[in-house]
């Protein structure tokens, strides 16, 4: 065992030496096997990111895995009162031990602007719902429970929104008009940013209070809601006009278990009569397992692949031509009792070691591409809250391809150092 890793370090040490002998003419093979490496790294790293991306798109409309959505109607079509529903609701969480849910009410809402009055987007959601839907704040905070009990609803609005109030300090708690049959004076506490496509007010506020500001017969038979509607100074109020759906957090791996059980309960909590369904609506319940990035990897991996292919391609020819001026050393060194394997090894590992380093150099340059952070918010779009850390299975990737290549292009000039002659080699 001495003797084999004595062997083994001794055939590294020379390898080393020889690059160092000959590393004007290994150079330029090597830069290209770098940047090979750092391609087909970088690619894989910015994968990670692309891919942290569009989870955070997705989890931002449908909710993290597995996020359950339950809807419930009565016999005659209309939905169970809020009381109804949201004790059935809150002793279903209780029983399962669910930590994170919101209701979730989506209307519009007059509001008044100093330029006028416009309807904006307006959801009703619990506190919850931020770390359910990925929620981003710009400036402020977000719902805490001690705003249920503000007398002047709490709102967080879209920068939108926030632009045509004149984007006011919110530590003086400014505040926003909300107009119906009678005006309410809200606290904008919070502020979200607007996606690129949004060119119109949003705001949400707390479930509670939006329900408290929804006429009642907005629970009209028929399901839609389309009640509601009041006049006021010339003005309309369309708050609240779908009915409240609500949302559970739970484990994928106890989602059936919990839709089917959620639906029982519930179902069986409002009475008979009563049509409750349970539906997954997070990305995951679709996902089909396919990469949408993988055609992008492919087309970038297979040009990395050219490039060491090339690049080995050249550390033959360079290894050949120096084997060519060491046959008499490789002759003299099989005299003295060099056997054909350490021979073979130490040649092999020239190419070995000096892609190797290469390859280092173009993981470490792949590391400074991906985690810069001009180039992360570029992938991410502004989009990505937690960038995933540089995955270690790229750099892996990177290593594993670079001593790959040495390996092949070592090969051939190794079998040719074994397959010389002792007498030949020495007279050369």
């Amino acid at each position: 065992m001495k003797r084999f890793l004595s062997g083994t370090v001794g055939a590294f040490a020379e390898a080393w030496q020889e690059v160092r002998i000959h590393k004007t003419r290994v150079m330029l093979s090597l830069i290209g096997v770098a940047v090979a490496v750092c391609a087909i790294t970088t690619v894989v790293g910015l994968g990670a990111v692309a891919g942290q991306s569009m989870q955070e798109q997705n989890e931002t409309y449908g909710g993290r895995p597995a996020n359950l959505s339950v809807n419930a109607s009565m016999g005659d079509g209309s939905t169970p009162s809020p009381e109804t529903m949201n004790a059935a609701w809150t002793s279903a969480l209780e029983r399962y031990d669910i930590t994170y849910s919101s209701r979730m009410i989506s209307g519009t809402q007059l509001i008044q602007f100093a330029d006028g009055a416009v309807n904006a987007q307006a959801k009703g959601v619990d506190p919850s719902y931020r770390e359910m839907h990925r929620v981003r704040l710009s400036e402020g905070s977000w719902f805490s429970a001690d705003d249920a009990q503000r007398l002047a609803p709490a709102v967080v609005v879209n920068s939108v929104y926030y632009d045509r109030i004149g984007r006011p300090d919110l530590a003086t708690h400014p505040t926003t008009t909300l107009v119906g049959q009678q005006n309410t004076t809200a606290v904008v506490i919070g502020v979200y940013p607007s996606m690129s496509w949004e060119t119109e007010p949003a705001l949400y506020l707390l479930a509670d209070a939006m329900q408290a500001l929804v006429p009642a017969t907005t629970a009209a038979p028929g399901g839609g809601g389309g009640g509601g509607m009041a006049i006021d100074g010339g003005m309309m109020n369309s708050f609240g006009t779908q009915p409240p759906t609500y949302e559970a957090w739970v484990p994928p791996e106890s989602a059936v278990e919990l839709t089917t059980a959620l639906q029982r309960d519930i179902q069986g909590a409002l009475g008979a009569g009563a049509s409750v369904s349970v539906n997954r609506q997070d990305y995951a319940a679709y996902n089909d397992g396919m990469d949408p990035f993988l055609p992008m990897k492919l087309m970038v991996g297979g040009v990395a692949g050219l490039v060491l292919l090339l690049g080995a391609l050249g550390l033959v020819n360079i290894a050949l031509v120096s084997l060519k001026q060491r046959i008499r050393e490789i002759g003299i060194r099989r005299s003295f009792g060099a056997t054909a394997g350490r021979v073979f090894f130490s040649v092999m590992m020239e190419s070995v070691v000096a892609t190797f380093v290469a390859g280092v150099f173009g993981v470490i340059a792949a590391v400074l591409i991906v985690k810069n952070p001009l180039v992360e918010n570029f992938i991410g779009q502004g989009m990505v809250t937690d960038f995933p850390p540089f995955p270690i299975e790229a750099a892996i990737l990177g290593l594993v391809c670079a001593t790959v290549v040495g390996a092949l292009a070592g090969l051939l000039p190794a079998l040719v150092a074994v397959r010389v002659k002792v007498i030949d080699a020495i007279r050369y």
